[in-house]
């Protein structure tokens, strides 16, 4: 993708290796510029590594500005069997170009990986699926516990915001309780932090997940049907 200048974002579970949260992860999960220029490079990349669609849709602009996934299984020799998926639109996230600015750029020594900022990461990840919530709960707690000795206003903001380990979340509020209080308007579970009720802020991020799973469930609705319409196209 870097060697044909694709402008994307590493996200899913290799992302999250990177942030300290450990997760294995079979497949490339990228986020994706789409504008003329940049589906072309992306198309001599995948050519380059012999992947094929393994599924619907078609690897066609109106599919991934509509959010849906493109899944590709490579073939090259040196890659066979990487399954590739490239998104452009991820629910409750902002645009590429957003994104861009807030990413996080990693040097491993051979190449610079380009990963999406950790809180857009963890927006992301708040879908229906049930490996993505201990996973989120990982990269909060992971950061905080790497952090919490050099605060800044933008950590303290996302700890307030996403950390899901009840424990944390109320030493958090203990330490820092103007921010909470601030953010508690906006977050129950954070109240209950307030509180040291540990019950609560159990309580307020069981109703948290059940709401977003509930949004997610909604979004892709139509995008199943979709799905379905073209699956039924392809049989007939």
């Amino acid at each position: 993708m870097q060697k044909n200048g694709v402008e994307t974002l590493l996200m899913g579970g290799q992302a999250c290796v990177f942030y300290g949260a450990a997760e294995f992860s079979r497949d490339l999960d990228l986020l994706a510029l789409v504008n003329a220029q940049n589906l072309i490079r992306l198309r001599q990349a995948v050519d380059e590594l012999e992947a094929q669609v393994i599924a619907v849709p078609p690897f066609d602009e109106q599919f991934l500005q509509a959010g849906h996934a493109v899944h590709f299984r490579c073939g090259r020799a040196d890659v066979a069997g990487l399954r590739i998926d490239v998104m452009a639109r991820l629910r409750g996230v902002d645009g590429f170009e957003q994104l861009w600015r807030r990413r996080t750029v990693i040097d491993v020594g051979e190449q610079i990986v380009h990963l999406l900022g950790l809180e857009d990461l963890v927006r992301a990840k708040k879908t229906q699926r049930d490996k993505d919530w201990p996973m989120i709960r990982r990269l909060a707690e992971q950061n905080y516990l790497e952090h919490r000795g050099e605060p800044t206003p933008e950590r303290v903001r996302f700890w307030m915001r996403e950390l899901r380990t009840p424990e944390l979340l109320i030493e958090a509020a203990a330490r820092w309780p103007r921010q909470a209080q601030d953010e508690a308007v906006r977050r129950s579970a954070v109240a209950g932090a307030v509180g040291g009720r540990a019950d609560l802020v159990v309580e307020c991020l069981e109703l948290e997940e059940r709401q977003e799973r509930e949004r997610d469930r909604l979004y892709w609705q139509p995008l199943r049907r979709e799905l379905e319409r073209l699956r039924h196209e392809l049989r007939l």
